[in-house]
């Protein structure tokens, strides 16, 4: 999908920049999301021990696809896409939700709840390159710089934990990664969208889009699912999943991004792995180490760098 050139980043509404307190508040939203999806991290790590991943996804995420279409019929009066934007919604939709949740998913099978969270870390990093090079946002050296620190905060994590080294990477920690570049590609060639479509249509047709994606092997998966494994708490956690990281947070984050542009609003996700550690190790008993906390510190920092409107004077 090529971005409109007179499509700019930050998004402005009705042709003024977004108030202080608009932008605050778009802020304090995009936190809130990564709250909920580090909680999601936990919870769909404890859910697919008893349903197989790709099963649980395709099911947290269809069931998603139809409040999120109840509300926009409800909300916005119709639930059509124009032509010309079914194919660019469509992909993203794939890529953002379909493979993204068939590679992460899976991979949060075979690896750690906190590693998987911490290897998202990375997301930002492609996040700021992609969307400088298809031009939905502007790299800013304050951007940067931020995006610098906090990654060294995400690879401090890892080698505190896990170390380095093709012998001792799993299949579940490349898959990760992999994971993440795809959804870098879906928020930076997701902003332009934004210009047309509200957050909650746009939403709302990419995770259903996405919902093909995983069809296919949601259906090979079918077979080894034993419904007699359903207890309250799987459907407990498969309503939380469903409804809040998977429908309210996405129509959060697009209504952000629409404020704040791509790169900002993924700066945050450096939180996730430091509140997604905190939560695995209260809930699921996985060990905090002394690095991980330092490199959550270090993370934070970054995030603060990124936002420094003095630093972004001092060095534009």
């Amino acid at each position: 999908m090529t971005p409109d050139p007179t499509i700019r980043a930050p998004f402005p509404t009705n042709g003024a920049a977004p108030s202080a307190r608009v932008r605050l508040g778009a802020e304090a939203a995009a936190l809130l999301v990564m709250v909920t999806w580090a909680a999601n991290v936990v919870a769909v790590k404890a859910a697919i021990a008893d349903v197989p991943p790709i099963v649980f996804a395709f099911a947290r995420f269809g069931a998603a696809f139809l409040v999120l279409l109840a509300l926009l019929r409800w909300r916005e009066g119709s639930i059509s896409l124009p032509r010309r934007d079914v194919i660019p919604i469509a992909l993203l939709g794939l890529a953002g939700f379909g493979l993204y949740q068939d590679l992460w998913v899976s991979a949060l099978g075979q690896t750690t709840a906190a590693n998987s969270a911490l290897l998202t870390a990375a997301t930002p990093v492609s996040t700021i390159l992609i969307a400088a090079a298809v031009g939905s946002d502007k790299l800013s050296p304050a951007k940067a710089i931020g995006a610098a620190v906090s990654f060294c905060g995400a690879v401090g994590i890892v080698a505190a934990t896990h170390g380095f080294g093709l012998t001792g990477a799993s299949g579940g920690d490349l898959m990760t990664l992999l994971a993440t570049v795809l959804w870098a590609c879906y928020v930076s060639f997701g902003a332009p969208v934004l210009q047309r479509h509200s957050p909650l249509r746009t939403a709302t047709w990419a995770i259903g889009f996405g919902c093909l994606g995983m069809l296919p092997l949601a259906l090979l998966e079918a077979p080894q699912f034993d419904v007699s494994h359903v207890s309250f708490g799987i459907v407990g956690l498969f309503a939380y999943c469903a409804l809040v990281p998977a429908a309210a947070a996405n129509v959060v984050l697009f209504a952000a991004i629409k404020v704040l542009g791509p790169t900002r609003v993924m700066l945050f996700q450096f939180l996730v792995p430091a509140f997604a550690v905190v939560m695995a190790w209260f809930f699921l008993g996985e060990a905090i180490v002394l690095g991980q906390v330092i490199g959550g510190l270090v993370i934070v920092a970054g995030i603060l760098v990124a936002r420094s409107h003095r630093l972004a004077q001092a060095v534009g």
